[in-house]
Order: C-alpha cells, then structure tokens, then sequence
C-alpha cells in the first residue's frame, strides 16, 4: 500500500497506473494522456525506463 504522506521520490522506478496521484504525475512527465499511459504500462510493465522507452517510439 502507498504511503500517501510521502509524495516524492518514494518509488519512482515503477508506475502504480491505479493510483490517481501516479497517474496524474506519470502522464504529466511523459507529456501524454492516461489513456497513452495505461495502455503503455499494460504494454510494457511497470518500469519508468521500459514505459519512457516506449513512448518515446
């Protein structure tokens, strides 16, 4: 379970694409939309490095 009173750097190797917070940060930094994220980490995993590779195809 997310700590929720720790919103930096807590675990910024994997994206909890069931949080909203995560949701709403990740799709910000990648300059995309949910919808792209979702389908990019059902894609991929949950790695920031393998999701930021993908989308940047």
């Amino acid at each position: 379970m997310d700590d929720k009173t720790k919103t930096g750097g807590a675990d910024r190797s994997r994206i909890n694409i069931n949080e909203g917070y995560e949701l709403d940060y990740w799709s910000n930094k990648f300059a995309v939309s949910k919808d792209k994220l979702k389908a990019a980490v059902e894609t991929v995993g949950t790695s920031v490095t393998a999701v930021e590779n993908f989308l940047k195809k």
